[in-house]
């Protein structure tokens, strides 16, 4: 019942724009905390852009600040992440996240920046390939 699909993903070419989006089945992304994270061939899983409800917040990681953004429509129960700009080094699998807002704060660079996430729900991922 509970799930996550990401849809969106595909090959473009360095410069152009794509919009994936995850969509949730089973609860409400206005109880959670969700993120984008990637997953490029030799390299480790980073946390790309994360909101949090518990203090409406966004957190978007170095390497993609002023080219992405993250967003979510709640009567579509859908998060988006608007890809920008598109670089070679951007090619990776995307996940999608989702964790239940604790009752302390938890702002979205909490999700992003965290260690542990394999309990969070996740989806199957999307694969974005930037390439001339």
């Amino acid at each position: 019942e509970v799930q996550l699909v990401e849809s969106g993903g595909g090959l473009v070419q360095p410069g152009e724009s794509l919009r994936v989006s995850c969509a949730a089945s089973g609860f409400t992304f206005d109880d959670y905390a969700v993120g984008w994270f990637r997953q490029a061939p030799g390299k480790e899983r980073e946390g790309v852009s994360c909101i949090s409800s518990s203090d409406d917040s966004t957190y978007y990681a170095d390497s993609v600040k002023g080219r992405f953004t993250i967003s979510s429509d709640n009567a579509k129960n859908t998060v988006y992440l608007q890809m920008n700009s598109l670089k070679p080094e951007d090619t990776a699998v995307y996940y999608c996240a989702a964790r239940p807002i604790p009752r302390y704060l938890f702002p979205a660079y909490s999700y992003c920046s965290g260690y542990e996430h394999r309990g969070d729900y996740w989806g199957q991922g999307t694969q974005v390939t930037v390439s001339s």
